[in-house]
């Protein structure tokens, strides 16, 4: 916590709480990061009605409903960033220390942007519009952090 946070500005309750869970990407998502970790390529699906390009990938088109998952494309290993913030805290489940730059990245050929780590510029350099390219992970992570950061073209 910050040193000047007041805890009388807000209503707290302390404790601890175990969250075991399983996560099933499901076989869109599955596709997906196995395909990252694999072959270390970004794929998105198109919807066929809308023409637009959603990654990450989804079942269902978000516009039309039409299902997509079948409808595989390979996106360019390039982008922009779209909007970002720079996180300036410490927590155990964020998979970097502070402080580190998130950034919406909108992939060429994609027509959503998809939230990851911006590494090799300070935070007061971003810009949006910033071109970009993944770094994949040397060893396999099974995540979204194959990719494990975007970083300037």
């Amino acid at each position: 916590m910050p040193e000047d946070f007041d805890r009388a500005d807000c209503f707290t309750v302390e404790g601890k709480m175990a969250l075991p869970y399983t996560y099933f990407a499901g076989k869109v998502g599955s596709r997906f990061i196995t395909t990252l970790r694999d072959q270390k390529k970004i794929l998105g699906v198109k919807c066929k009605t809308c023409n637009k390009v959603f990654v990450p990938p989804r079942q269902t088109c978000a516009l039309c409903m039409e299902d997509v998952r079948e409808n595989w494309v390979e996106l360019k290993n390039e982008g922009e960033v779209t909007n970002y913030t720079v996180v300036r805290y410490d927590d155990r489940h964020l998979p970097r220390k502070a402080p580190f730059i998130l950034a919406m990245v909108k992939l060429a050929g994609a027509d959503t942007p998809m939230v990851h780590i911006l590494e090799g510029i300070r935070p007061e350099k971003v810009k949006i519009g910033l071109k970009v390219k993944p770094v994949f992970a040397k060893e396999p992570t099974n995540t979204i952090l194959d990719i494990d950061h975007f970083e300037p073209l």
